[in-house]
């Protein structure tokens, strides 16, 4: 018999409908039921594409004892951290707090308040090795429960006051120098592992704004040392096993150093940041193989993980037919009758071989790091491993849209775009920009998280639901800007525009600064989490002071330069220490310190549109198109040939270029 998660929208949740534990979803009727059973409540915090996750539900949430053990002993919720990341934050500082590291499955017990007192990650059915199993936890957890509930009511409120004292942060009456930026540069180089790529050891994730950040301050300064680290990585990671060669498209991290053996789920925010961040080393180095990079990682989205109505899926699980990474590895004699003639060139290429590089199999790499570009006995035979390889058992499709990361990829897709003129990616851009406006909003003006429908059913279909977090309104202002630098049309700015508003009324701090990560009209939990570091994505406080600065810079708008440098300000200290954590907020720092070029190009010339986009500078703002209200377009009525293009630092203009040798020159 299904339990309560049978209707919801997760993926991951429905995976857990035919559980024996009899799961509530987030939301007051589980407190109630605690409360009113006067019961400890478990809350187990995960994502579709988790591994253990899985490992986790197969050995105890699908045993029908430990099922029948945890519905007499507490109350369960089930949580997909990817739809609420409040939760997710919450718990996890407490786990982190508790355990000094953190992950997933996250498993928590509460109090019916909500508050933590014991929390943890991954618990193997039965002790084992040390390690304590989740049956003797849970009858641990009841004891206490029972005879020491006031040590429990005391742990709760200690855990409760760390993690709401941990965000506090005050605000450097100043913005930071420009040397910040420079000693961030330096701190990344002396992380950097010079022979494989990365930072640090494994395991390795892309670390993409990092990257990004090195791409940048080469640019500005030249620095052999930040470019020679940033290529590196993106070489490895390329080349890598984490990287498909047949499909495009990154997994989440590698296992190994050197970027072998990859944690095999594709998720879509590691598409958009990764692709965006090899368009960039394709614009700054002009180098086929980071184009070619950039071209298969956004087939692969449009390919694989596009809903019909524009929006984009979240992720691909690491596992198909219950074995990690059966989709894609391969055997030697499985290459050869495949590939046919081509085979002995494909084998050579993505060095298989008949003992394998992973547990007997193949994971397809480029050995020879960098060398990219295939011959056309290698192309022949990817095609035919591709067309072979589509007739096996697919992994586990996570196909809930959820705003942030469809907001990320859409930043990417138009700024890609706008910069290589593809047509096909202009028209994904404009479709998943609709699709965003017209599913993810309510009639109220009000963002939304997430978004499931049938792929086979219409628009009305689908259903929309939990109120967006801070996150998701960053990230849709940048998305909307780069939708009106790459279509001209103004209606995108006003999207921008209102959806900066509704960030800064509903998210706005204001005693410290900054974004919460919940809205002003969001349910109260234990305490107001406030994203603060980059992670595996940007902060929602890193997106919105790149957003506001881009959209300040392209509207005139001195108030939303405002209330982006009160965030710089807020996390200029931890910033300067730890840049690794902090990389799209330094873009901020960039924008805020060094300031912005704002570009016009008035009436109707191609050819100077496309040599601002030739350039791909970092800081740049484009403004053509549809005229706005903007002080940019003050006194700039040419219509037709007889447009030209101001080139403005702070809104101090250049002369006006008339043809593309001076507005390069300009340019710089």
């Amino acid at each position: 018999m299904a339990n309560r998660l049978a209707a919801e929208t997760s993926p991951y949740l429905r995976q857990h409908a035919d559980n024996p534990v009899d799961w509530y979803p987030w939301g007051e009727e589980a407190w109630a039921e605690a409360r009113r059973r006067d019961v400890p409540v478990l809350v187990s915090v995960g994502y579709s594409s988790c591994h253990w996750c899985h490992v986790m539900a197969h050995e105890s949430f699908e045993d029908p004892d430990i099922g029948a053990l945890v519905n007499d002993l507490f109350v369960s919720i089930k949580v997909d951290r990817e739809e609420r990341p409040d939760v997710d934050a919450v718990y996890m500082d407490a786990v982190q707090a508790m355990t000094g590291s953190g992950g997933w499955p996250m498993t928590v017990f509460c109090l019916p308040d909500g508050r933590p007192f014991f929390a943890g990650t991954y618990f193997p059915k039965a002790t084992r090795g040390g390690h304590l199993g989740f049956a003797e936890l849970c009858q641990r957890i009841d004891e206490l429960w029972r005879t020491r509930r006031a040590d429990l009511e005391e742990q709760a409120a200690q855990v409760t006051e760390a993690i709401a004292t941990g965000e506090q942060l005050t605000p450097s009456a100043e913005p930071p120098g420009a040397e910040v930026l420079t000693a961030a540069a330096n701190a990344l180089v002396a992380q950097a592992d010079t022979r494989d790529g990365g930072f640090g050891r494994a395991p390795k994730f892309p670390q993409t704004m990092s990257i990004d950040l090195l791409l940048r301050h080469h640019r500005r300064t030249g620095d052999p040392a930040a470019l020679q680290v940033a290529l590196l990585s993106l070489d490895a990671m390329a080349s890598g096993g984490i990287y498909d060669h047949l499909g495009g498209g990154f997994a989440r991290y590698s296992t190994d150093g050197r970027w072998l053996v990859p944690h095999f789920e594709k998720m879509l925010y590691d598409q958009a940041l990764l692709a965006r961040v090899y368009l960039h080393a394709w614009q700054l180095t002009g180098e086929a193989r980071y184009r070619q990079v950039l071209d298969e990682t956004i087939g692969y989205v449009l390919r694989d993980l596009r809903h019909p109505l524009g929006g984009f899926f979240s992720a691909e699980d690491a596992d198909s037919e219950g074995v990690e990474g059966k989709f894609y590895v391969w055997s030697l004699e499985e290459v050869r009758e495949v590939a046919g003639p081509d085979a002995d060139a494909a084998i050579g290429w993505y060095g298989v071989t008949a003992a394998g590089n992973w547990e007997g199999t193949n994971i397809l790499e480029r050995p020879v790091r960098g060398d990219l570009l295939r011959p056309e006995p290698v192309e022949r035979a990817r095609r035919e491993l591709l067309d072979a390889r589509a007739q096996r058992v697919r992994p586990g499709l996570d196909d809930k849209v959820l705003t942030e990361w469809n907001a990320l990829m859409l930043a990417t897709l138009a700024e890609a775009a706008a910069a290589t003129g593809d047509p096909a990616w202009k028209d994904a851009a404009v479709a998943n920009a609709e699709f965003l406006c017209s599913q993810l909003r309510r009639a109220d003006g009000r963002w939304l998280r997430t978004w499931q429908g049938p792929v086979e059913a219409g628009p009305d279909a689908g259903e929309a639901k939990i109120r967006a977090y801070a996150a998701d309104h960053g990230a849709l202002v940048e998305a909307f800007v780069r939708m009106a630098e790459l279509t001209g049309e103004a209606r995108w700015l006003e999207e921008a525009a209102a959806t900066a508003r509704a960030l800064i009324d509903l998210f706005w701090d204001d005693q410290a600064g900054g974004v919460f990560t919940t809205g002003s009209d969001a349910e109260a939990l234990v305490t107001r989490p406030k994203e603060l570091m980059d992670n595996a994505v940007p902060s929602g406080n890193s997106l919105a002071a790149v957003g506001l600065l881009r959209l300040g810079a392209l509207t005139g708008d001195e108030a939303l330069r405002e209330r982006a440098e009160a965030i710089v300000r807020l996390l200029a200290e931890p910033a300067a220490r730890v840049p690794m954590a902090f990389g799209h907020l330094l873009l901020a720092v960039e924008l805020l310190v060094l300031g912005t070029t704002e570009v016009v190009v008035t009436g109707e010339r191609p050819d100077l549109l496309a040599e601002v986009r030739r350039h791909g500078l970092p800081r740049a703002v484009l403004a053509w198109g549809e005229p706005t209200g903007s002080p940019l377009w003050e006194g700039r009525d040419e219509s037709g040939a007889d447009g030209r293009a101001y080139v403005c630092r702070g809104y101090v203009c250049a002369m006006p270029a008339t043809d593309v040798e001076t507005l390069r020159a300009q340019l710089g």
